[in-house]
């Protein structure tokens, strides 16, 4: 593979040398049924599969996913697990569905049905101080050892109320991250919902769904939000901020917040 060339305006140029930020087919299997495959950083897989358990639904508690282990093979991982509880219904179904599909012209009906299903009430919350989300934010680099790296990785981060970052994870795709602190912080036995949720993704309605169903309350990111993503929160009752800087940061709903 060639070295990267760097040009520059002036059109001087050289060769440099860059570190990628890893990126592989994780396949997601639950009592030996193929569920997804994702594209995402190998690393952190426990977490990412339970995280990704409870916050798609197939998991209602963290004991629903038992038996995590992870293989490397040929063209990439596999993560198996067994599943107990509600999910397995879900998950045959999923499984019953994909056959369906190729021929089936009212799955995207059930699909645009699936993306309004109703979201588990957030709770009734305290505030987050300012000062907080400036405290974790400035602290947050610190946590991300592979976007140093990189500068093509993002984070999700859980912090203390008072914007002390307690855990971090990274990965290629903005929900992977966030489905692997969702699965640190349930390993841990962390409760989301007594600090806030910070996340360089794009703030679009489908972290603000899998915040809301992971237990959290409070939820900044460092983007803008999409329109579905602020009704999502709204109607939920989570608090957003967003577009969070050094030197601002925008409250676009208070949720619950007392």
């Amino acid at each position: 593979m060639n070295a990267p060339l760097e040009i520059r305006p002036d059109g001087s140029h050289h060769t440099t040398s860059r570190e990628w930020v890893p990126e592989a087919p994780v396949a997601l299997e639950f009592n030996g049924l193929s569920y997804a495959v994702m594209m995402a950083t190998p690393s952190d897989l426990e977490d990412f599969a339970l995280g990704f358990a409870l916050t798609e639904g197939l998991a209602r508690k963290p004991t629903d996913l038992t038996d995590i282990s992870v293989a490397e093979v040929e063209k990439g991982w596999i993560v198996r697990a067994a599943l107990s509880g509600l999910g397995i219904e879900q998950l045959t179904d999923r499984v019953r569905s994909r056959v369906a599909e190729s021929s089936c012209g009212l799955c995207g009906i059930e699909n645009l049905e699936a993306v309004a299903r109703p979201l588990p009430p957030v709770p009734v919350h305290a505030a987050l101080a300012e000062g907080a989300i400036f405290a974790a934010l400035a602290a947050l680099r610190d946590f991300q050892p592979l976007g140093r790296k990189t500068g093509a990785a993002h984070a999700a981060a859980f912090a203390s109320p008072e914007g002390l970052i307690l855990h971090a994870r990274e990965d290629v795709g903005r929900h992977n991250a966030l489905d692997k602190l969702v699965g640190a912080l349930a390993a841990s036995g962390q409760d989301p919902s007594e600090g806030f949720v910070l996340s360089t993704a794009r703030c679009s309605y489908e972290i603000v769904e899998k915040a809301v169903r992971a237990g959290a309350t409070r939820l900044v990111t460092v983007s803008l939000p999409t329109s579905m993503a602020v009704e999502r929160a709204s109607q939920s009752g989570l608090s957003l901020w967003s577009l969070a800087r050094d030197d601002s940061v925008l409250r676009v709903n208070s949720g619950n917040a007392r």
